[in-house]
């Protein structure tokens, strides 16, 4: 165990189950891959709000990666991550390697997120919602937090972690946390670092697509009218992968209503997601 200023950071499942063991009050979990950014931050300090101790893990699991995708070379920054939790008045920080979160290998028995996880993320990712929920079960087992913070950007993530949650009996309060965006709308994420300049201008097309669907909602567009809304301002500048028109679950969207508009696209190499609340008329 070692310790940053006022903040215990243990990787061990012994030394996490002797500091949660004198942790008091309520406690509140901030689950992340590290990279950590104002988005994570903005985590961390719903969590201080509500409550008493806050403790974030930081844990890359490559049960959420395919075979193609960005395991090796996702971002790892420990040190830096580090100090971003101590100035946001975090307590604990849980950074175990894969043998402390894995000891018996690869899980054999894992979460299954029934048809919502198939959709959406889960058709362009499949089997990635079974290795999020199922890191998300074993991170709440052993943290075993009052309330649990997720970030609305993965959207799909925080309403699949609400039902487990839920339908598993699971004893801890679920809390969305709204997106965090850079001033020109851009969603706050992790891998916004792999986009060159010409790149990060053009991921700006997943936010105004979104601000165009909303915008055709306010004036009164039907889903399908705002849907094209929202193509139309995508233009050709990334590859999209879907953009989608739901009820607030996940489920078909609503004839009229709240609903939630997603979407995903790549920018070059970088595969990015971003989504939004509307009302239909």
């Amino acid at each position: 165990m070692t310790s940053l200023r006022e903040l215990s950071v243990v990787t061990t499942r012994s030394d996490l189950g002797r500091v949660r063991a004198a942790m008091r009050g309520r406690v509140g979990v901030v689950m992340t891959m590290g990279a950590l950014h104002e988005g994570h931050e903005a985590l961390m300090r719903a969590a201080r709000e509500r409550a008493d101790q806050v403790l974030v893990t930081i844990f890359v699991n490559p049960l959420q990666f395919g075979p193609n995708e960005d395991f090796d070379r996702y971002p790892r920054s420990l040190d830096a991550d580090l100090a971003i939790c101590g100035r946001n008045g975090v307590d604990v920080v849980f950074a175990p390697g894969l043998a402390d979160m894995y000891p018996h290998g690869e899980p054999a028995v894992r979460v299954n997120p029934g048809p919502v996880g198939e959709i959406l993320e889960g058709a362009s990712r499949p089997g990635f919602f079974h290795g999020v929920l199922t890191v998300v079960l074993k991170l709440l087992q052993l943290t075993r937090p009052h309330l649990a913070f997720f970030g609305e950007k993965d959207y799909q993530q925080l309403t699949l972690v609400r039902a487990m949650t839920r339908d598993l009996d699971v004893p801890v309060e679920i809390v969305g946390v709204p997106t965090v965006r850079e001033p020109d709308g851009l969603a706050r994420s992790s891998r916004n670092r792999y986009l060159d300049p010409a790149q990060r201008q053009a991921a700006l097309a997943l936010s105004a697509a979104l601000s165009a669907g909303v915008a055709a909602a306010r004036d009164g567009a039907d889903g399908p009218a705002l849907l094209a809304a929202a193509v139309a301002a995508l233009g050709n500048r990334v590859e999209l992968d879907y953009l989608a028109l739901t009820d607030p679950d996940l489920g078909p969207a609503p004839g009229h209503g709240p609903a939630r508009l997603l979407i995903a696209a790549r920018v070059g190499s970088t595969r990015l997601i971003d989504n939004t609340a509307l009302e239909i008329a």
